[in-house]
């Protein structure tokens, strides 16, 4: 994936105005109304993967946008198109939405699929994505940041060729207090995914240990993300640096496969904790976002029971994940996340440093 400005955009189709909000501290959330996308009835194909899909004609309609280049392929390997992704990201809104709402989104857009050329998209540019919010002064030096607070505007930035949707770790009301903390366990392949689970029950163990309640989803890509959230009270540097002794303690009590610091020499054989993902401004993928990635895999939570019986990162992919969906309909592996009450304290921080020693 090659990093670009964010003034690259897709200035090709003409766009609706963007909103442009000044953020407070308090907004009044009203629920989406769920628009079923315009049906048609289309002749079964198969993919590569062996699972039917519908085809589609070259233009679509879906919750009421018009998808363009409907049946362009974005993934070889899986024959996933274009249409495929946009469908998952409406019919999947309900579930994605509780995590992006409000909660600066930065994007991964593939206008020519995982074959060409993808740019990573962090702020507004000049040619807005239908639907989304921008918030104008919240990132001094740069043009507004965004959010996806809608159905429309979900399917939207599909629409706009959007793969992956990574968030930032705290909310445009309270920019400067993160309500959450999140581990990214990054493995070198050469490990078996044993060490994956016993890593993410270790995190969890010590998150435990200092009182914390934490949740687990697989990324979609390689790994596993333990994700605590927090009440919105501590800074970013707090945050961070009680991050970084989380994984300076994991790293110290497991140092011949589990490292804390950046660089492939450091990663031969072991876990990477990266624990920068909690610096102000980094973002990590949403809770049932999809994968720029061969397959196209897709980050989903699970339960601490469940964990044992993971098999990979990617375990989920959008041509499995409807049967997750309907899994979770039944009992939502999530379902108390919202309702926990915790908070980092630098006391707990020099705690940990000073185990460490």
């Amino acid at each position: 994936m090659h990093a670009r400005g964010t003034g690259m955009q897709d200035a090709r189709r003409s766009q609706p105005t963007t909103r442009v909000r000044t953020p407070r501290s308090a907004r009044e959330q009203a629920p989406d109304a769920v628009t079923p996308a315009t049906q048609a009835v289309f002749v079964q194909r198969t993919t590569r993967a062996g699972r039917h899909l519908p085809d589609a004609p070259a233009d679509a309609d879906v919750a009421g946008i018009q998808i363009t280049s409907a049946r362009r392929v974005i993934d070889a390997a899986s024959g996933i198109r274009k249409i495929d992704l946009v469908r998952y990201y409406e019919r999947a809104s309900r579930w994605l939405l509780p995590y992006l709402r409000d909660r600066p989104v930065s994007l991964v857009r593939a206008p020519r699929g995982l074959a060409g050329e993808m740019f990573f998209q962090r702020h507004a540019a000049r040619a807005p994505i239908p639907g989304l919010t921008q918030y104008e002064g919240l990132d001094p030096g740069h043009p507004p940041l965004l959010t996806i607070d809608s159905e429309a505007a979900l399917v939207g930035a599909a629409q706009m060729d959007t793969i992956e949707l990574h968030t930032w770790n705290a909310c445009v009301a309270e920019i400067e207090r993160p309500d959450r903390v999140v581990f990214d366990l990054d493995p070198d392949p050469a490990l078996g995914w044993d060490c994956m689970i016993e890593a993410a029950t270790l995190t969890r163990a010590l998150l435990r240990e200092l009182g914390l309640e934490a949740f687990c989803k697989t990324s979609g890509g390689k790994g596993l993300h333990v994700v605590a959230p927090l009440t919105p009270e501590a800074g970013w540097e707090d945050v961070k640096a009680f991050a970084r002794a989380i994984a300076q303690r994991l790293a110290w009590d497991s140092p011949t496969w589990i490292t804390a610091t950046m660089g492939p020499e450091h990663r031969k054989k072991k876990i990477y904790v990266d624990y920068l993902r909690n610096a102000r401004g980094a973002s990590t993928v949403v809770a049932y976002g999809v994968r720029a990635r061969p397959g196209m895999g897709v980050s989903v939570p699970i339960s601490w029971d469940e964990l044992a019986n993971t098999t990979g990162g990617a375990q989920w992919t959008l041509h499995n994940i409807d049967e997750r969906l309907a899994a979770a309909e039944e009992a939502d592996p999530w379902a108390g996340y919202g309702r926990v009450k915790q908070k980092v304290t630098a006391e707990l921080t020099i705690g940990l440093e000073e185990r460490d020693r």
